[in-house]
């Protein structure tokens, strides 16, 4: 099981606290009468994983900005599940017996768990599609309840995955649209609402393991003029880097919804920078340390959608990307 109150090496983490923690450790604190708050965090992914590692500094430098140093003022106890549901339930329950401040939580998949493990302590979310909904709160202007948040993107969007990759790839007819069997419906059906208008037939490759995607990829490529559109979910960003190089073996160009899979070898994608919401999540997480209540803080959407090109995965491709589409690029990986 793995447990970190921080999961930097101490080397890099004394460098980005400015070497407090060395010279404040938490017994002394609390000799002193200041009250140390304790602030539980549950990711979906492994500890290992260099995107999870880059949303909780993100995190952590959101908090210090605002006046939060773990292991000064504040305890942060992080528990990665990889993925695991078994490990979410575990992972859960044994936050809450921390009796924390306030807990972070990434992903549907991850908060709705944490909810049934708690009525009480304040939850602050992200990564999360349809808060609504999943039931997890009564709206987005008026949450209610123990939770609140931040949303990945409104499903809707979802359509515009379709027309980036007909305009980066014009000779895409089939498009296999990949996605996680337990979630991810919504933004199939904005894709389907999209996709006759631009001449796309689409097929669906419901996924459950490595093994399934690799066959049903490899099945849907015996066919020419296809295209990949890779919906966004946990198994995904798990798999992130099976996918780009199935993609690249079948020589099929694919759109994503977030950048790291451009960086992993995808070829296009659209959607927020999935980074920046742990830096604005430190700002509810302050607002609730300092007496404010989850019920009331209303549920934000993000506030920048990233067009990310890779040029080189596109020359393997022999695709010419057009000109329109390369200036409207946020980053253009070569």
């Amino acid at each position: 099981m793995k447990r970190t109150s921080l999961p930097l090496h101490r080397r890099d983490f004394i460098t980005l606290l400015g070497g407090t923690l060395a010279a404040w450790p938490l017994a002394v604190r609390a000799q002193q009468g200041e009250r140390v708050r304790r602030v539980g965090v549950l990711m979906n992914v492994a500890a290992d994983d260099p995107e999870g590692q880059a949303r909780i500094v993100a995190f952590v430098q959101g908090l210090q900005q605002l006046g939060w140093s773990d292991g000064h003022n504040v305890r942060i106890d992080i528990r990665w599940v990889g993925g695991d549901p078994e490990r979410i339930r575990k992972y859960a329950a044994e936050l809450v017996a921390l009796a924390p401040d306030v807990i972070l939580a990434t992903t549907t998949g991850v908060v709705v768990p944490l909810q049934q493990a708690t009525h009480t302590v304040p939850i602050v979310f992200v990564q999360v599609i349809d808060p609504v909904g999943a039931g997890m709160v009564a709206s987005l202007a008026r949450p209610g309840g123990n939770t609140t948040g931040f949303t990945v993107f409104e499903y809707g969007m979802s359509g515009k995955w379709v027309e980036l990759l007909k305009e980066i790839a014009p000779g895409v007819k089939r498009v296999a649209v990949v996605r996680d069997l337990v979630i991810g419906i919504a933004q199939l059906v904005a894709i389907q609402a999209v996709a006759p208008s631009l001449g796309v037939e689409l097929s669906v490759i419901g996924v459950r393991d490595a093994d399934e995607i690799e066959s049903a990829v490899a099945a849907f490529a015996r066919s020419p003029n296809g295209g990949l559109i890779v919906t966004a979910s946990t198994w995904a960003f798990m798999h992130r880097d099976l996918i780009s190089t199935l993609a690249a073996r079948h020589r099929l160009p694919a759109v994503y919804a977030f950048r790291y899979f451009v960086t992993a070898g995808g070829l296009i994608s659209y959607g927020p920078n999935s980074i920046d919401p742990f830096r604005r999540a430190a700002g509810y997480i302050d607002r609730i340390l300092k007496g404010e209540k989850a019920a009331d803080l209303p549920v934000q959407a993000p506030t920048k959608y990233e067009l990310v090109i890779n040029l080189k995965t596109a020359k393997a491709l022999g695709l010419e990307v057009p000109a329109t589409l390369l200036a409207r690029a946020d980053e253009v990986i070569e």
